[in-house]
């Protein structure tokens, strides 16, 4: 046989060989895109309905947020607190399409119906863990189903009002030349002003020099600057133009819990039979309505002095308040109650020793005292916690370090005289400051976020 003859049909097997190869690849090819086809719908699916429940976690977190609890709500309730504020907000506002059931279930709502998207949820709280709320949302598309969760921490409400270092629902008149510093920043200093009935909203005879921004509520009220303006570095009218800023949201001026410091006063009682000719010391104090004392003394007062109203309490001489001063009036009606210091004024910590040791955790308050009005006509050196007063005035050439907010509650101007120079220090001030916890709110907590599959 010739080699010729030997190869013929050859290469149409070879061919055949090339056609099954080609065809198996090809075969595997469109096996592998159906397969990756298949992967990315259901890629598309799981993220629809990660989608959906991110926006049911949105939904849930949105509607929770503006619950708000009495902080004298028992932890035993809060669940049932939480439900109940939440279904109240839905039904006040007319939402149909959420609904929250009393066990804290989230039945399943359209997002999309047409296409198919939904989300539900579920809210719930651990016995073993009172003051954190977990929160699930499920997000569905096409049959794929994504959850999420996160945890909400029931928390102590902080008050805007503590965002500045002065706060007067009036006026406020400085009859010199202020200065206004942040110890640590700037916005320690800020400045807010309601002056809802007065179209001055701030009034400076000399020289103005603030580190902080000025916030007027009033949207009709302007400000009145008479000598040279430096705030935050800038200085005239563009001082003005970057710091002041009129018709801002109003805040809101919550009221102390005066109530709550009277089982403290344990030690004396001061009434008309009390000797105040001297100086004294006094612990844990009470003074009875009506005894209008005039302290002629120097007087240190540690721990908790409360003042019943009404009252006109008078310090002709120094005051080193190591503690908190609380006065019991009626905000909306002080009438003439006051407290008048006409010495130098300072305020430090708890002194040493076990019978302050029941009130070492109520800090970040120095004067509680929102239906009177205070004075002071000497020098004050230290306001270590927050001063809450209706009507306040200062007089003297004051270098004083405040560690907290000076909040007036009165329509009557805030009036500093003098050539005052404060320090706000707020960076390290108390959060939610003593006799200001009042309510609980829930806080996101972002490092619980996780998936559950």
């Amino acid at each position: 046989m010739t080699p010729l003859r030997r190869y013929q049909g050859s290469a149409l097997l070879v061919s055949m060989v090339f056609v099954i190869i080609f065809s198996a690849l090809a075969v595997g090819i469109a096996a592998i895109a159906d397969a990756n086809v298949q992967i990315a719908s259901n890629q598309h699916k799981g993220n629809c309905a990660f989608n959906n429940a991110e926006s049911g976690l949105h939904v849930q977190r949105y509607w929770l947020s503006r619950v708000m609890m009495l902080s004298s709500t028992p932890p035993s309730t809060y669940f049932d607190t939480i439900v109940a504020s939440v279904q109240g907000d839905l039904q006040a506002n007319n939402i149909s399409n959420v609904s929250l059931s009393g066990s804290g279930s989230i039945p399943p709502v359209d997002l999309d119906a047409a296409l198919g998207h939904s989300f539900e949820g579920r809210i719930y709280i651990d016995s073993g863990r009172p003051n954190v709320l977990e929160v699930y949302s499920t997000g569905g598309f096409a049959g794929m189903t994504r959850t999420i969760k996160v945890e909400l921490d029931v928390r102590p409400y902080e008050h805007p009002i503590f965002d500045f270092g002065m706060a007067t629902r009036g006026p406020v008149n400085f009859l010199g030349n202020p200065t206004f510093t942040g110890v640590t920043a700037n916005w320690e200093a800020d400045i807010y002003v309601e002056s809802a009935s007065s179209t001055t909203a701030v009034l400076v005879t000399g020289n103005t020099n603030f580190d902080g921004d000025v916030s007027i509520a009033n949207s009709f009220a302007n400000v009145d600057f008479q000598g040279d303006v430096l705030i935050a570095g800038d200085q005239g009218q563009t001082a003005i133009d970057n710091h002041v800023t009129i018709g801002v949201p109003p805040v809101a001026f919550p009221v102390p819990d005066t109530q709550h410091f009277l089982q403290y006063a344990t030690g004396q009682i001061i009434d008309d039979t009390t000797d105040t000719s001297k100086g004294m010391t006094i612990t844990n104090a009470l003074i009875k309505a009506g005894t209008n004392p005039t302290f002629l003394g120097s007087v240190i007062i540690q721990g908790i002095l409360y003042i019943q109203q009404p009252n006109q309490v008078t310090f002709d001489r120094n005051v080193s308040l190591q503690g908190i001063m609380v006065a019991n009036g009626d905000v909306n009606n002080p009438g003439t109650n006051q407290i008048l210091v006409n010495g130098n004024f300072a305020t430090g910590p708890y002194p040493a020793g076990a019978e302050y040791d029941a009130i070492r955790h109520e800090v970040g308050s120095s004067i509680l005292a929102p239906g009177f009005s205070a004075h002071f006509a000497g020098n004050y050196s230290t306001i270590s916690g927050v001063m809450a007063v209706s009507g306040v005035h200062f007089e003297g050439n004051a270098n004083a370090l405040i560690q907290g907010t000076i909040i007036n509650y009165s329509d009557t101007p805030a009036v500093v005289e003098g050539n005052a120079t404060l320090n706000f220090d707020r960076v390290n001030s108390t959060k939610v400051p003593a006799g200001f916890d009042t309510h609980r709110v829930l806080y996101y907590n972002p490092s619980s976020y996780s998936m559950v599959f």
